[in-house]
């Protein structure tokens, strides 16, 4: 039995709770096979509910937003974008102990995205590319020109300053910290966006890419999602690509000198925090982060 949470705990979910959840909420899926997706990631559960659903339950309470904000934006998305998303389906309310609003989406069948099968690959890097570009191209029309929409304001670079300079600190020697100091400073100093917000991903890592038969099949996770200064997701150019592949992504996107220092600067901090946080416990985290933070170091 589900602990109720509060925004300082973490609920337990077992699927024991998810069954009664989705039997009580979604009587039409009632009695479809509940299968835990694990490892999933360290902000949801994730079940898989028969064949062609998933349901996602958030662990924490930084992620409890994402499920209304996905089931309203996803679905307008979906159709002008390359690459398949999670479209939601319904979203379930607090019950059973269980605290904060869940999710219902379609699943997505594929592989995580290896680094090692696409690093070289300019097609895909191109995919991605278009797949962002097409991203920053949707307007809906009951979106007013300028956000009002709490939910999808996006946390400036800036704000990062504090922590990312104590990460610096506490790997130097790990990492170049001289080097991730200069990185770090030209980051914060480079000119803003002065166009129009436009639509971001968030959290466009290559964790958070789907593969198929080894190709590009989806992007998934759109809890960061949100309008303002696109450079964030260019931290895929650094946790995904090699440097050739990395040129034809940015050519593809044309991204000018001053976004593409403040993607290397969305990089670095990432990594940093990823690396500060998991890396002594986690190896995959800890060889995956290395490579994000010295490929933000190259450029």
């Amino acid at each position: 039995m589900a602990i109720a949470g509060t925004a300082d705990s973490r609920p337990e979910i077992d699927a024991a709770l998810v069954r009664r959840l989705v039997d009580s909420q979604f009587p039409q899926w009632a009695g479809l096979p509940l299968k835990l997706l694990d490892p999933a990631g360290s902000d949801h559960a994730i079940y898989r509910l028969g064949e062609e659903l998933s349901v996602r339950l958030p662990r924490h309470a930084e992620a409890i937003g994402q499920a209304r904000k996905e089931f309203r934006w996803l679905p307008r998305l979906a159709p002008h974008l390359p690459l398949d998303i999670p479209v939601p389906v319904g979203v379930g309310e607090p019950d059973f102990g269980y605290p904060w609003p869940w999710a219902v989406s379609h699943w997505l069948d594929g592989e995580v995205a290896a680094v090692d099968a696409l690093a070289d690959s300019s097609t895909a890097a191109i995919e991605l590319a278009r797949f962002l570009a097409a991203l920053q191209r949707f307007a809906p029309e009951d979106l007013p020109a300028e956000n009002t929409h709490a939910e999808l304001t996006g946390e400036p670079l800036a704000e990062r300053d504090r922590e990312t300079r104590a990460a610096i600190a506490k790997v130097d020697g790990v990492f170049d910290a001289a080097a991730m100091t200069e990185l770090w400073d030209a980051a914060l100093s480079a000119p803003g966006w002065d166009r129009p917000p436009v639509w971001f991903h968030g959290d466009f890592h290559t964790g958070n890419l789907l593969t198929v038969d080894g190709r590009l099949s989806a992007v998934i996770d759109f809890g960061g999602l949100g309008i303002g200064d696109p450079a964030c997701d260019l931290m895929i150019a650094f946790t995904l690509m090699a440097a050739d592949s990395r040129a034809a992504f940015r050519d593809e996107l044309g991204v000018d000198d001053a976004t593409w220092m403040r993607g290397r600067g969305w990089a670095l901090a990432t990594g940093l925090n990823a690396y500060t946080t998991y890396a002594a416990v986690n190896p995959r985290v800890a060889a995956q982060t290395t490579r994000q933070i010295t490929e933000a170091l190259i450029g």
